[in-house]
């Protein structure tokens, strides 16, 4: 008896099981409509098709179609990287587009096969085809691999883990990834045999083969690239001038394609198979072609598909992200990776190799004012086509005519030395990591490249944590950090209704740098009208994305918050620094999103103010580069004009009070027109707010 009360006893105390009991009778009772919500966001299309635009139709029909001609040599090049067979670039093409139509929540993100995917899987395929599989289903193995990944992260909203990869570690191995892949294609551009494993090997092999290089096949190659590059200046000099020469930039390779194809058939169509003056691809396909993965080959490839579906989610988020920055509306990360996921998965069923966003095809979308992702749905179209009906044309394609729409795609990818340069400048653990992915990913693998930098960028933040000072308040060597802490403590009471004051409550760095950035624009949106309240502006027309007006909607309802119309504009923001004593590159690059979107939804007006500013954070924002601008308030009337207008100029403070009461530099005039008597009603609403910790 003894024995029960005590049990009891301890689950009458015990605060896990209460909370466990508390939470689920909260979970039970809201289960019914979560879930209802959970299934509509996974099917996107459900919410922005009723509100299409007919007139959208002539933009999507043109993108998708620009599209599909992009995809098919592109397709092709790929699946050469990945050394498959070229027609399962193909197979790897068709499903994307029309599966993004309905889970996609980018109008502009093109996804498809890249050349990083197509590194990755070779180095899988190298290992593992010596065990008597054939390249194509080692490669539908790893897609599919990389398809229960992107589930398990989507449904289950793990997508923050990708924070763990940070900005250095990304560039280091992409630019090392990309120098692989050129070396890769050097060979057939050259008309050598192939051969060499590893970057040493292959740079000592092209060169001792040089004089068994073809002649035909090098006039081939270069000639193909001549075009390429030049097509390429002509879209950058012209391309926004003319619709004929920007029509011509992007579909270089497809003109290239059609060009060397037909001169290729009239060549070697009556030559044996064995006597073509120069390789050809010899794509061969007869439709669609399904297949199960081998349960004892997926075993082998689920944990190196980690590789590939990291650098394609990665690549996949960063260009949804960074396409929703340029054109004003907002990815669902999570439902991408949901859709990354299953469009993997589905891929493995045709034998095809894994798929992710192309940043490439991204900006020929956007840049072909596409208005939705029903233009996936022509992409599909012409890719089907192309299977079904064009493979016999395309047997004819030159080798070196895809290697060399490789290397001159890759070539962008290769990171400047100014950019290493400037993680020298900024932060010198971030450099060390950006050369270790550059570095083993080059002369190693990339499993290796991407693993290090990671493992280093992770080690360095335990290790700085663990070994963080704690200053003596009394020492005459005090960290300056003491000194913010005291001044921070002097917050405001009664801040504006217009005016947000934000205090980090710890270090920025690659693992938070996006969180916070994310908390606080959620905190502008949620309590602030937008700079664009009028119904005829740009912004209207884009009602196709809803992912925003429901994340913002949701946000409202929660705190109480009215529509945009009886909302306060926001025209001061201030960030507080006080307990910010590291500060690393990726912080750096969310800080200036932050600039840009809050400016975006704020307007010009919107002026933002740093508060307790370390010597070491400090230090590293005015070594960026291009760098802050941070001028002290004392100082601020005898800062030089430019300095003023720099987008990136910063009026720095003692205290938030003393930010919060200074001066402002906006106009009057050009605040949004709101209705006094409603905002007055807001104000008393919010008063108490304002100051939060993120």
């Amino acid at each position: 008896m003894k024995f029960f009360k005590s049990v009891k006893h301890s689950l009458e105390t015990d605060v896990n099981w209460h909370n466990a009991r508390r939470y689920g009778v909260q979970g039970a009772r809201a289960f019914p409509s979560a879930a209802a919500t959970y299934v509509l966001d996974k099917v996107p299309i459900a919410s922005w098709l009723p509100r299409y635009n007919p007139r959208w139709l002539v933009n999507d029909f043109i993108a998708g179609l620009t599209l599909g001609i992009m995809l098919i040599p592109q397709g092709l090049a790929y699946a050469k990287i990945a050394t498959i067979p070229v027609q399962y670039g193909l197979m790897a093409s068709w499903l994307p587009g029309i599966l993004y139509t309905f889970m996609g929540t980018s109008k502009d993100l093109s996804t498809g096969p890249t050349s990083l995917i197509g590194l990755l899987t070779a180095d899988i395929i190298k290992d593992l085809v010596k065990d008597g599989y054939t390249p194509q289903q080692i490669a539908s193995a790893v897609s599919l691999g990389m398809g229960v990944y992107g589930m398990a992260l989507g449904f289950l909203k793990l997508g923050f883990l990708l924070d763990f990869v940070s900005t250095p570690v990304l560039n280091g191995f992409i630019s090392a990834a990309a120098i692989v892949i050129g070396l890769g294609q050097v060979a057939s551009l050259l008309g050598e045999p192939g051969g060499g494993d590893g970057t040493a090997q292959q740079i000592n092999y092209v060169f001792s083969q040089l004089p068994q290089a073809g002649g035909i096949t090098c006039a081939i190659g270069f000639s193909a690239m001549v075009i390429l590059v030049s097509l390429d200046q002509v879209g950058k000099k012209w391309g926004n001038k003319s619709r004929i020469a920007f029509y011509l930039s992007i579909s270089r390779a497809f003109i290239c394609v059609l060009l060397y194809t037909g001169i290729s058939y009239a060549v070697n169509h009556n030559r044996a198979s064995d006597d073509h003056l120069f390789a050809v691809a010899k794509v061969k396909a007869d439709g669609l072609q399904g297949s199960v993965v081998d349960s004892k080959l997926f075993s082998k490839t689920i944990g190196r598909s980690i590789a590939p579906f990291v650098a394609a989610a990665l690549e996949h988020v960063a260009i949804g992200r960074a396409f929703g920055i340029r054109n004003n509306y907002l990815p669902d990360i999570s439902q991408e990776l949901c859709y990354l996921g299953v469009v993997n998965m589905g891929n493995s069923f045709f034998m095809a190799m894994g798929v992710g966003g192309a940043m490439s095809r991204t900006s020929v979308n956007s840049g072909c004012k596409v208005r939705s992702p029903l233009c996936g749905t022509i992409t599909t179209a012409v890719v089907l086509i192309t299977i079904y009906e064009l493979t016999g044309a395309l047997y004819w394609i030159p080798k070196a005519v895809l290697s060399a729409i490789v290397i001159t795609a890759i070539w962008p990818l290769i990171g400047s030395w100014r950019t290493y340069y400037y993680y020298w400048r900024t932060s010198f653990t971030d450099f060390v990591a950006a050369m270790l992915a550059f570095w083993l990913t080059l002369f190693k693998s990339s499993e290796v490249g991407i693993g290090t930098g990671v493992g280093w960028s992770i080690a360095v933040s335990l290790i700085r944590q663990a070994f963080k000072r704690v200053p003596n308040v009394n020492s005459a060597s005090a960290s300056p950090l003491v000194r913010s802490i005291d001044a921070a403590r002097d917050m405001p009471d009664n801040v504006p209704a217009d005016t947000e004051i934000f205090v980090f409550a710890e270090s920025i760095f690659f693992p938070n740098a996006h969180r916070f950035k994310t908390a606080i624009l959620d905190t502008i949106k949620t309590h602030h009208s937008p700079s664009f309240l009028s119904p005829e502006s740009e912004e209207a027309e884009r009602t196709w994305s809803v992912v925003g007006e429901k994340r913002v909607a949701k946000l409202r309802k929660a705190v109480g918050a009215g529509s945009s119309s009886v909302l306060p504009p926001i025209r001061l923001l201030i960030l507080d620094f006080t307990k910010v004593n590291h500060f690393d590159t990726t912080a750096n690059l969310k800080l200036r999103e932050l600039f840009n979107e809050a400016r975006k939804y704020g307007g010009d007006s919107l002026e933002i103010r740093f508060v307790a500013l370390n010597a070491t954070v400090r230090a590293r924002l005015e070594r960026a580069e291009p760098g802050w601008i941070l001028i002290d308030a004392d100082q601020a009337e005898s800062a030089d004009p430019d300095e003023k207008t720099n987008p990136f100029t910063v009026r720095v403070y003692e205290s938030a009070k003393e930010a919060m009461t200074a001066p402002r530099y906006y106009q009057p005039e050009q605040m949004v027109d709101v209705n006094v008597d409603d905002v007055e009603v807001v104000n008393e609403k919010m008063t108490s707010k304002h100051v939060e910790t993120v």
